[in-house]
């Protein structure tokens, strides 16, 4: 009979990766450790396979398709991040029965063979699992592209998978995928509720799970911790817990946090917290892509993915607009993005903000300016005169 071995949550921030100037090193240095002692975890309980629930940010799926909750079941897990690959083995025999049993339990489940993963799985590709030998099965859940799954539907998922894997011979770790508060691509991003984080951490630290569990995406939406819907999957497969923090950092934009689920209920816990006090407003940072915009979020998408794309971008940007028949009112805000000094600033968080105002997708947006100010600033290199010696 097979048992989960492991259960933990990390941040999977692209900072840890691209490391840009605006951020203090030592806190992703803190974060990339306490990763690494998940990866002793495995060490210690030697799981068969690795599930992996996580999301992406637009590159995986957007606009031809868009799941509520996937697993790739090919023959690896392919994923792709700043200029880096990663292709560890799928436990093929674990991700077929995964999908059929949860088919068969009413869990309508997407599946891919050849999907493209992001650094929401690369992360945790490379500081956790690291060169160990152990197969994966990803596991995607929809966190930025409304209608959201509860945190009570994703707990449920959980508990199925959990069940399933009882009759099966596989030991498995289970691991989430999702950083604490922030919010790409709106104005919110310099200002994450880091209290709520602290008052959540202490929830689960206490193992008071229902406390998160029987929060809104509404409410998780507006605290900027939609990204903890995969967190809500690892808790409903291992029921009564209790959290161990290893890290947790108040970055500049958000909140990094990487921890071990224990079972069974905490000694001496704390009680339970009062309810966390949200503004109840009509909070709606990320909604279901207006169809209205589909021209420019689809020329956005296809930017991050096409470099030839890019560069005409800046050579001809009024053609690529006319092909992509982008209205009028989509082409003045691209003309925004691109107007001096927007796509030359320290604050690349706030420089998708033109397109973002007119309904693209703010992580899709902020994502497709990220490397059209690495295009920019390879252009600039370029045209900077080498230096007499």
């Amino acid at each position: 009979m097979g048992k989960i071995v492991a259960a933990m949550a990390s941040v999977h921030a692209p900072q840890l990766f691209t490391r840009p100037p605006e951020e203090n090193p030592a806190q992703l240095d803190a974060g990339i450790a306490a990763m690494r002692k998940l990866g002793k975890v495995l060490d210690e309980t030697k799981p068969d396979a690795l599930i992996i629930f996580a999301s992406d940010h637009m590159e995986t799926f957007f606009l031809k398709s868009v799941p509520t909750f996937a697993v790739v079941a090919g023959e690896r897990a392919n994923a792709a991040f700043a200029g880096k690959t990663w292709a560890p083995p799928i436990h093929q025999p674990l991700a077929e029965g995964l999908l059929e049993q949860l088919v068969r339990r009413d869990f309508d489940l997407a599946y891919s063979q050849d999907a493209l993963l992001g650094h929401s799985f690369a992360a945790l590709f490379e500081w956790i699992r690291e060169d160990r030998n152990i197969p994966v099965v990803p596991i995607f859940i929809n966190t930025y592209l409304p209608p959201l799954p509860s945190a009570r539907r994703c707990a449920a998922l959980g508990k199925a998978i959990a069940e399933i894997v009882a009759g099966r011979p596989e030991n498995v770790a289970l691991i989430a995928s999702g950083g604490m508060s922030h919010y790409p691509g709106t104005s919110k991003y310099y200002n994450p509720a880091f209290d709520f984080d602290h008052w959540c951490i202490r929830e689960l630290e206490n193992g008071h799970s229902d406390s998160f569990l029987n929060l809104s995406v509404e409410q998780l939406d507006e605290v900027g911790n939609t990204e903890m819907l995969p967190w809500a999957s690892v808790l409903g497969a291992i029921g009564e817990q209790h959290m161990e923090l290893l890290s947790y950092q108040e970055t500049l934009h958000h909140g990094h946090a990487v921890a071990r689920f224990h079972p069974g209920a905490k000694q001496n816990a704390a009680p339970p917290q009062e309810p966390y006090q949200f503004h109840n407003h009509p909070y709606r940072f990320y909604v279901h892509p207006p169809v209205a915009v589909y021209h420019l979020n689809r020329l956005l998408y296809d930017s991050r993915h096409k470099p030839v794309l890019r560069q005409r971008m800046f050579d001809e940007l009024e053609n690529v607009m006319r092909e992509y028949d982008l209205s009028r009112k989509e082409s003045g805000a691209l003309r925004r993005v691109f107007e001096f000094p927007n796509l030359d600033t320290e604050r690349p968080a706030r420089d998708a903000e033109p397109v973002v105002e007119i309904g693209a997708h703010p992580v899709g947006a902020l994502m497709a300016v990220h490397v059209l100010q690495q295009q920019a600033r390879k252009r600039r290199g370029a045209l900077v005169p080498v230096a007499a010696h």
